[in-house]
């Protein structure tokens, strides 16, 4: 694996590993109880630190190929929960569960909120992945 490739490979891993310790410390040290669709991307980003991970170990981009599949998916969870708490009439009267998902724990600047901080992170994974597939077939040819 050339050193180009294993560093894009080091960078999804950092991206994925930074947004897992972020959530865990917005929930476990802030103590902010993460609402149903946050659960969603979580599932979605907490394996990619292992497929990143294992893909850099083994220095072989196959084993990363889920890690497009999964950040794809939880930008699409992401961007649908921050379109929950940024346009009031896709949340009128639904509560997604015990911990409203139209709730922001946050709100910097007025548009950062944690599923913006996870959209941000799942953009990134899946832009590097994308052209790091890119690279790798024109590197090919």
């Amino acid at each position: 694996m050339k050193k180009s490739m294993e560093t894009l490979l080091f960078l999804l891993w950092a991206m994925a590993l930074i947004a897992t310790v972020g959530s865990l410390f917005f929930s476990e040290v802030l103590g902010y109880e993460p609402c149903e669709l946050c659960w969603y991307q979580r599932i979605l980003m907490y394996p990619l630190v292992l497929i990143y991970g294992t893909a850099l170990w083994k220095k072989k981009w196959d084993v990363a190929f889920p890690g497009i599949i999964l950040s794809g998916m939880g930008l699409v969870v992401s961007s649908y929960h921050y379109a929950l708490q940024k346009i009031p009439a896709l949340s009128a009267g639904d509560t997604c569960g015990l911990v409203p998902c139209n709730g922001q724990y946050i709100n910097v600047f007025g548009f950062v909120t944690i599923p913006f901080l996870a959209g941000m992170a799942f953009i990134i994974i899946f832009v590097v992945h994308l052209l790091s597939i890119v690279k790798r077939r024109s590197e090919d040819v």
